[in-house]
């Protein structure tokens, strides 16, 4: 529809499937691919950004400052989600952490309570004129994820 994109995420085997799986009428060079850290300031700015599912790695203590970093270097809105501190998802990474670690062992989703997430959010974010336009619980059979949009 006329954007320019970059895509970006620091597995390269993800960044090749979706690069596979592109729409090849979305025509060569519409979207840039990095393999890296989408808080890398050598990506440059955007008018929006959106990180589904890009901070749910993340430590509690660290989302807020990740999402400040893409503020810093976003115009309009940032959309992403997270992991919602559920009673079953705080079971699950409680028996998670229980069980040895394993090199093939996929990372652990982080479940960050939605309440000191907003403050913390808040407290980073509203100097520069940002907070929270929207939030929305997304759950889907065994998916559950927490939406935040942010504007100005």
């Amino acid at each position: 529809r006329g954007a320019d994109v970059v895509a970006v995420d620091v597995a390269p085997r993800l960044i090749e499937v979706a690069r596979q799986r592109l729409p090849a009428d979305l025509g060569p060079g519409r979207v840039d691919f990095r393999v890296g850290d989408m808080c890398a300031v050598e990506l440059g700015t955007f008018d929006h950004v959106v990180a589904m599912d890009s901070l749910i790695h993340y430590a509690r203590s660290d989302i807020a400052g990740a999402l400040a970093a893409l503020c810093a270097r976003t115009r309009y809105s940032v959309l992403c989600t997270y992991a919602p501190r559920t009673p079953a998802l705080a079971a699950m990474h409680w028996v998670g952490r229980m069980v040895p670690h394993s090199a093939n062992r996929a990372p652990a989703i982080v479940p960050v309570p939605a309440k000191k997430l907003a403050r913390r959010l808040d407290a980073e974010l509203s100097a520069d004129g940002w907070h929270i336009v929207n939030r929305h619980r997304v759950s889907r059979a065994f998916y559950i994820s927490e939406a935040i949009e942010l504007g100005r």
